[in-house]
């Protein structure tokens, strides 16, 4: 990727407008994963405009492009992320948010093993760890 071409600019991604690339700036900004509300929040704080739906759709496109990474609360809300390009799992904090990302091959492993006894292909999946962090262990 080139310093001038956008993450979203992909042949087969979605078409960048300066209304998606500020949504994508905002999660680039942020370590943790975010609620359509919180970044919403983010955009109005830097003096964004954007509408709170306009922030729904983009993170919805973008999930389905692999662009952002998306978990759900153990309320069911969305959450949103950008995360590195090759495949991971995350540790998630159910207090504060912190995540981690982790590879992880004995899972690799294991679903490929489970796949293949029950005559599966073309896989996906994801994985999310929720516990409590150290820090709000300690708190």
């Amino acid at each position: 990727m080139t310093s001038t071409e956008h993450p979203a600019d992909h042949a087969d991604g979605p078409r960048t407008t300066p209304q998606r690339q500020a949504v994508l700036d905002a999660l680039n900004g942020v370590d943790d994963f975010r609620s359509a509300q919180e970044v919403h929040e983010l955009l109005a704080g830097a003096g964004s405009g954007i509408g709170l739906a306009t922030v729904y759709r983009t993170l919805a496109l973008y999930a389905d492009h692999g662009l952002v990474d998306v978990l759900r609360r153990e309320d069911g809300e969305a959450i949103y992320r950008r995360c590195s390009e090759t495949h991971h799992h995350h540790l998630v904090c159910r207090s504060c948010g912190a995540t981690v990302e982790v590879e992880g091959p004995a899972v690799e492993r294991w679903t490929s093993a489970i796949a293949a006894e029950h005559g599966f292909s073309d896989l996906a999946h994801t994985l999310e760890i929720v516990g409590t962090c150290a820090d709000c262990r300690l708190r």
